[in-house]
């Protein structure tokens, strides 16, 4: 059958591609299976197999932790304008997108791939493996989670997916499983993260080698992955009305659990639960400073105690992409900034201008998020060298600053080059560890599990006050308490997670997905025009730098390798202009006390219109497109090797 020669070739192919040593797995295929799943030895060795596929070309490493899923939402979109990429974020997908369905190599043949791995170690170790032995019981536990964890990023593409628990190996017609109702993948699930739980200790109390990382599952992301799959489970997503051979069947956005309010109780209370294990076991992971989360990713820390994130998807040095994509855009430093050796970023993610005013003012998370400026060392076009002085004094070569940047084109600030710990080059590769889950994202969704989420249906009471672990994040935040409800805690969600790959979900299974673009496409309409809520933006601001101290500017902003071009910092002191009502000159603007002025409307000069004149944040051609093209389609080079069994809705 093709489709065995397929998965096949595709296997091999992954089998021998090599990394480092985690990520060259060994294949066992010619070994004995007691041989191989009696010995932890080789069950490690069979489990590197797994993590390769994430690190492999078009695979996480430069796709889906770079901009190619979740965006565009309310709050972020993605800034790259070629044709593929603009239909990904524009909901209006192919099936022959180059970007993400290359045929035999896309990302629906990798996480197929990883599930056969995973399910093949799966029955090797319940087969011939030692339970008691506390490796091979962690073991299970990882690969059951792992296997979730892949089953849960293929319904987030593309909703309804073949249900393949048993190995090609041990049963070669599951082949011909066809495209299955995800809601028996989600029981099936939540099954297989319960067991995992129980498999898997604590982080600190895994067996050596694992123990005490977030490059590997715990406990902990076992049990945050059910609570993220409880909460999409209960709400709303795009699907079929009934799964129908060869698609074209009706759809809507709809419930998973159509009318079924005891099933959804049943999951907002395992989700309570879930989340409270960890709550009661990790208070630890919560970190008192909301930028030391992100300095921590950047800096790639993988000792569980010291960071926030729970799990990440682990990459190898110079193999990974996740800080190039996302970190804020550098232009024109070449080796002016920090860890920045002349290399381009592709700095895709920028932020939803509108959520600059979403934000309290006084919310500390929001010059975290958002970063207003972008690094440069170039000279402003018509500064003479006398005003470049008055503004950025006492620099010799040239001055490193941050540059204010236009508002329809700030990037998400969360990720920053000079915050890393390793030298960013031009490969595109930076093997900074791309993060899937979060402590605080946890307490949230504890939160909404405790509401009973959109539908209001409310489980039992959990041991843990809801309203406290509310109230912390907010406190964290610099902000006062707050009722929790779901309308709070979806703007909650919002200003906490911005640019973690988590909003399109979370509006998808609050059915507010289409509802929420529509809302920001005509708020843009009015920030474009100065009109309704937007009447007192200002078209420009006025601006003063101070200059770093000397040895701060050596060790967190310059760069210090051969060729160096910057010999002094300088950051943003004061700004005004960029709220609303800051539309006037202030009194104190001076350019002889090195003040001066940006433009950053100037009529909207975007690189890129839509057929309507439109800035390109939500290139959505017709509305309606949102709720027929939510989920990705399924390739067409894989569905035409799958004899049958696979097929599109919504359309395509």
């Amino acid at each position: 059958m093709k489709k065995v020669k397929y998965i096949i070739i595709g296997m091999a192919a992954l089998m021998f591609a090599g990394c480092k040593d985690f990520f060259e797995p060994e294949s066992p295929s010619s070994i004995a299976g007691e041989l191989i799943y009696t010995s932890p030895d080789k069950i490690e060795n069979a489990i590197h197999g797994v993590y390769h596929i994430f690190n492999e070309n078009n695979s996480y490493r430069n796709r889906l932790m770079c901009g190619y899923q979740g965006l565009n939402t309310d709050i972020e979109f993605n800034n790259k304008t070629g044709d593929d990429e603009l239909a990904i974020c524009a909901y209006n997908m192919n099936l022959t997108n180059a970007r993400v369905g290359q045929n035999n190599g896309g990302i629906w043949s990798y996480l197929n791939i990883g599930i056969e791995r995973c399910t093949n170690i799966i029955e090797g170790i319940e087969e011939y493996g030692d339970l008691n032995n506390a490796r091979t019981s962690y073991y299970l536990g990882e690969t059951l989670t792992l296997r979730a964890f892949l089953y849960s990023e293929m319904i987030k593409l593309w909703g309804d997916v073949p249900a393949r628990f048993e190995s090609v190996t041990k049963n070669p017609d599951v082949l011909n499983t066809v495209k299955t109702d995800r809601n028996g993948i989600f029981d099936r699930l939540r099954i297989d993260l319960k067991r995992a739980a129980e498999l898997m200790p604590w982080a600190a109390e895994c067996p050596a080698g694992v123990n005490n990382t977030t490059q590997r599952p715990s406990k902990a992301f076992a049990l945050a992955l059910l609570a993220r799959i409880d909460l999409n489970y209960a709400g709303y997503a795009l699907r079929p009305d009934f799964i129908q051979v060869g698609g074209g069947a009706p759809y809507s956005v709809q419930l998973n659990t159509k009318d079924n309010a005891n099933l959804r109780r049943e999951l907002y209370a395992e989700a309570m639960n879930a989340c409270g294990q960890i709550v009661a076991q990790e208070d630890f992971k919560f970190k008192s400073d909301f930028e030391d989360i992100f300095r921590t990713i950047c800096q790639d820390v993988s000792v569980y105690s010291n960071t926030e994130v729970i799990f990440a998807i682990p990459c190898p040095e110079n193999r990974g992409q996740f800080m190039n994509y996302n970190c804020i855009n550098v232009k024109d430093v070449s080796k002016g900034i920090r860890n920045y050796a002349g290399g381009s970023t592709n700095a895709c993610q920028r932020v939803m201008p509108t959520l600059y005013y979403d934000y309290d003012p006084n919310d500390k998370r929001r010059d975290v998020t958002i970063a207003q400026w972008l690094w440069s060392t170039a000279t402003p076009k018509g500064w003479s060298e006398e005003r470049m002085q008055n503004v950025f004094p006492g620099y010799t070569t040239k001055p490193l600053y941050q540059s204010p940047k236009d508002l329809h084109n700030m990037s998400l600030g969360k990720f920053r080059v000079e915050w890393m710990s390793k030298e960013f080059n031009s490969s595109g590769d930076d093997g900074v560890d791309f993060p899937i889950v979060r402590y605080t994202d946890v307490m949230l969704m504890y939160c909404e599990a405790s509401l009973g989420g959109i539908t209001g249906d409310v489980p039992a009471a959990g041991t843990i006050d809801a309203q406290q672990l509310f109230d912390r994040v907010r406190q964290r935040a610099g902000l006062e308490s707050k009722p929790l409800n779901m309308e709070n805690l979806m703007e909650e969600r919002k200003f906490e997670l911005c640019g973690e790959y988590v909003r399109k979900y979370d509006l998808q299974r609050w059915g507010l997905l289409k509802t929420k673009l529509v809302e920001t496409r005509a708020r843009l309409d009015n920030l474009m025009a100065h009109s309704g809520e937007f009447a007192q933006v200002s078209d420009t601001l006025w601006v003063k730098f101070k200059r770093v101290e000397p040895e701060i500017a050596a060790a967190q902003y310059l760069y210090q390798g051969e060729g160096a071009t910057a010999d002094a910092a300088f950051v943003i002191d004061s700004i005004y202009g960029r709220n609303l009502g800051e539309n006037t000159r202030p009194a104190y603007y001076k350019t002889s006390n090195g003040w001066c002025t940006k433009s950053v409307l100037d009529g909207y000069t975007f690189s890129q219109y839509d057929d309507e004149g439109k800035p390109n944040f939500l290139l959505y051609k017709d509305a309606d497109l949102i709720d027929k093209r939510q989920l990705w389609p399924i390739f067409a080079s894989d569905v035409a090797v799958s004899n049958g069994t696979l097929w599109n809705d919504y359309d395509y």
